[in-house]
């Protein structure tokens, strides 16, 4: 060391001033690589991660826009919200967390393995001796590891689905006082979801100590071979030293092996929804509807939700521009008649006809743009008057929107409001009265230029004011179009061509106002109790 000291001291009094600029010039590039290697490493895995969720959303809203009507009545709103958004999250988290070592581990763990064996292959079978055993622990703590994952990810969309329900009906919340009780249903989803979380972390938290354990044990029996061999203490250091770094990697992969799981639980629950068979859907040779429909004919139709029978025997022949009206009990099968039209469900048995051709030999998008819908639960976005009304036609012009409005008597309150068709009325149209936004959804439909119109109990639930004003636009909205209307409020059907009644899936009566009155029916007996007639 006394020898060496001076001769370095020698050279680096003799060093140049370039030489040195030279090597720092060297280290500051080689920092800079680095810098940038390591910028790289994590901002590619973190864009893989995050551009694999984004492609799986954008599979999954596709998919879902798809899905029938008949799904959403069985599906939870949080529990597909959850799946959509919370699910796909942790597979970026996964993969963000996990890719890296899946890249690196696995060359440093051949590595170090072929050193240690290079260095004494008896000794290093003594050492890895317990290299399976380190499996056990990383299956047992895996499985148990994807299982919590999988309730963690329920239990999310189990407080999604409330935290939903809450705030989407908290003028009900607040009505009848149960503000504590929705908060207290939150409170234990949200002690359940951390109960579960918990356990899938226990699960992911136990597997590196055992491995650390069982890697030390491995070392114990190196030290012991080492002094019976007599093995210089340089070299088992050296040795040693692999060995640490062998089992470093070996803790590693079994950590990612255990962290995949709940990526995987995420994956089945994201794939699950995207594999979810789409059961309404277009022919392989479905053609655009180009002609506005005329005739409608129902022929034989029978429909069947689940293992009730909704509709049964349909026989209906309806011509362009007549008006149809459908009365009857709950459950009769008003609605489930209308949806056909619409293609929400496809008949189970029998045809449905528009102009001589079954509606599922056209395309649903040319089928649904010759059909306006307006319903008793009027649907508005959280955006602006104007947007809202040219839903109905994204290509409208200011003007046309106009002339809707003006045709659903909407268009003298809208002027009223602060800042006229630029208003943002809120979610729901939260800023309206009932009335207001039924007259919204009739201009939504009236710039469609509909051929057909469903009005399914759009004003039952208005007052007598607003039902006017509503019952006036509807009379400017029908007017030359077929119109099929369900309605418990008989007097606003009175004008039909004809009115159905409905009972039990069947159509029962046939008639127009006087002739149904005329003839003592089921029809005379809903109208005399509403009105009271004894």
């Amino acid at each position: 060391m006394r020898d060496v000291l001076p001769r370095f001291l020698d050279v680096e009094v003799k060093t140049s001033l370039l030489a040195i600029l030279a090597v720092t010039s060297l280290l500051l590039l080689v920092a800079a690589l680095r810098a940038i290697g390591a910028f790289l490493a994590i901002y590619l895995v973190q864009w893989v991660g995050n551009r694999v969720v984004l492609d799986i959303r954008k599979q999954a809203i596709d998919h879902l826009m798809h899905l029938s009507i008949g799904h959403y009545g069985q599906s939870r709103t949080g529990e597909v919200i959850s799946r959509t958004m919370n699910d796909t999250e942790q597979l970026q988290f996964g993969a963000a967390a996990v890719l890296r070592d899946l890249v690196k581990q696995p060359f440093l763990l051949i590595f170090t393995l072929g050193y240690v064996f290079w260095e004494d292959w008896i000794l290093a079978l003594c050492s890895l001796v317990l290299f399976p055993t380190c499996l056990i622990p990383i299956l047992i703590f895996g499985k148990r590891a994807r299982g919590a994952a999988r309730d963690r990810q329920e239990r999310m969309a189990d407080l999604m689905d409330i935290l939903h329900e809450s705030l989407y009906g908290i003028r009900v919340v607040k009505a009848f006082c149960g503000e504590e009780r929705e908060a207290n249903r939150f409170k234990a989803a949200a002690q359940s979801y951390f109960s579960a979380a918990m356990k899938a972390r226990r699960a992911q938290s136990s597997v590196a100590p055992i491995v650390i354990f069982i890697s030390a044990v491995g070392v114990c029996l190196a030290l012991i071979y080492a002094n019976q061999t007599g093995m210089a203490w340089n070299e088992f250091t050296a040795f040693l030293l692999a060995l640490v770094l062998l089992y470093d990697p070996i803790k590693r992969l079994g950590k990612v092996h255990v962290d995949i799981q709940p990526i995987l639980a995420g994956a089945e629950r994201v794939f699950e929804l995207l594999d979810t068979p789409i059961d309404v859907i277009d022919k392989p040779n479905a053609t655009d509807m180009t002609q506005t429909p005329r005739d409608i004919v129902f022929e034989r139709v029978c429909f069947q939700y689940g293992d009730s029978l909704v509709l049964k025997d349909i026989d209906l022949h309806v011509k362009a521009g007549e008006k149809i009206a459908l009365v009857g009990a709950s459950g009769s099968g008003k609605t489930t008649l209308v949806s056909l039209l619409l293609r929400f469900f496809d008949v189970t048995q029998g045809r449905l006809l528009m102009d001589g051709s079954d509606v599922r030999d056209y395309t649903m998008t040319s089928l649904r743009q010759h059909i306006g819908l307006v319903t008793q639960d009027t649907f508005l976005f959280n955006n602006t008057v104007a947007e809202n009304i040219r839903y109905g036609n994204t290509d409208a012009t200011q003007d046309e929107v106009e002339a809707a409005a003006r045709l659903a008597h909407a268009h003298d309150f809208i002027c009223e409001m602060e800042t006229g068709y630029d208003t943002v009325i809120g979610e729901h149209g939260v800023r309206l009265s009932g009335g207001q936004k039924q007259r919204l959804a009739i201009a939504r439909a009236i710039l469609s230029d509909p051929a057909i119109l469903v009005l399914d109990e759009a004003t039952s639930a208005l007052d007598t004011e607003s039902e006017r004003q509503v019952q006036l636009a509807l009379d400017e909205a029908t007017s030359g179009r077929t119109l099929f209307a369900i309605a418990h409020r008989l007097s606003t059907i009175t004008h039909c061509d004809r009115i159905l009644v409905m009972d039990e899936g069947r159509i029962v009566e046939t008639g127009t106002h006087e002739e149904l009155i005329a003839a003592s029916s089921t029809y005379k007996r809903l109208h005399d109790l509403q009105f009271g007639i004894v």
